[in-house]
């Protein structure tokens, strides 16, 4: 199968036939299968294809059916199933499908194995996946409410948690910065300056600025940055590229976060 997609489209006439569906919180299944599937079957100049690494490691692609040039339908539904963890509907930047493979001087990550396919988020590719993003919505903004996030806390308490070191047992076995200091995501926290084992104050007010817009003031129960590392049994998010580190929330961390959400102060 061909697709002219990635060679002709801008990607304001990608979004305009998008917006005009309803609007989803999830991503399109059928635009994947369709429009974004190709992209990991194209000859890549001096670099692999996407599919001969991705269909032995994660994120997975599924292994092409001898004689056959696309994925079938039963394929292309674990394809996408894998996938749509590394991306954040309606947020292209933040999502690490489209920021890995992106030029480091364009915004990208600084790092991915597989080469720097994008040399700017003009990329006919970049633009197709971008516009898949785009049929899912952004997480709604959280609702005003009378508790107020303390800095201070947030210094004393929260911040260490980001810092910690995990077991190998500790879902991906790495300290929270040591992913969020570098990949797109929502949680992109300052990168430690050379020889630094904590933030400066300057950093740290940046960080209070990103972390607070993914909780929901007096409302852990519905605070993004409570949900994504917590145990999916216990009411966190389906997945969490870092792992799932907390397994209830009796958790310590968990409650530590909690009570900032809920409002508490340093002492």
């Amino acid at each position: 199968m061909k697709t002219t997609w990635s060679l002709t489209l801008t990607y304001s006439l990608v979004a305009g036939a998008l917006f005009a569906q309803a609007p989803s919180s999830g991503v399109s299944y059928e635009f994947f299968r369709d429009k974004v599937q190709p992209i990991f079957l194209a000859k890549r100049p001096g670099h692999a294809r996407c599919v001969e690494c991705h269909d032995n490691q994660a994120p997975r692609l599924q292994e092409l059916t001898p004689g056959q040039t696309m994925w079938n339908e039963e394929q292309s539904r674990k394809n996408f199933d894998a996938w749509k963890g590394l991306v954040v509907p309606g947020e292209p930047t933040a999502s690490r499908m489209l920021m890995d493979p992106l030029a480091k001087e364009a915004g990208g990550d600084p790092f991915h194995a597989g080469g720097k396919h994008f040399k700017s988020q003009t990329d006919p590719e970049w633009l197709v996946l971008a516009a898949w993003v785009n049929t899912g919505t952004p997480m709604a903004a959280a609702a005003p409410s009378t508790a107020k996030l303390d800095y201070n806390y947030y210094v004393e308490n929260v911040q260490p948690v980001f810092l910690k070191e995990r077991a190998a047992n500790e879902g991906s076995g790495n300290a929270c910065f040591s992913c969020h200091t570098r990949m797109a995501s929502r949680l992109k926290l300052q990168p430690l300056k050379e020889g630094a084992t904590a933030w400066t104050d300057e950093q740290s007010h940046a960080n209070f600025e990103v972390v607070s817009k993914l909780v929901t003031p007096g409302d852990p129960a519905t605070s993004r940055l409570l949900l994504h590392p917590l145990a999916t049994k216990e009411g966190g998010d389906p997945t969490h590229t870092g792992g799932k580190f907390w397994a209830n929330r009796d958790n310590p961390e968990w409650k530590t976060i909690a009570a900032w959400v809920q409002g508490e102060k340093a002492q």
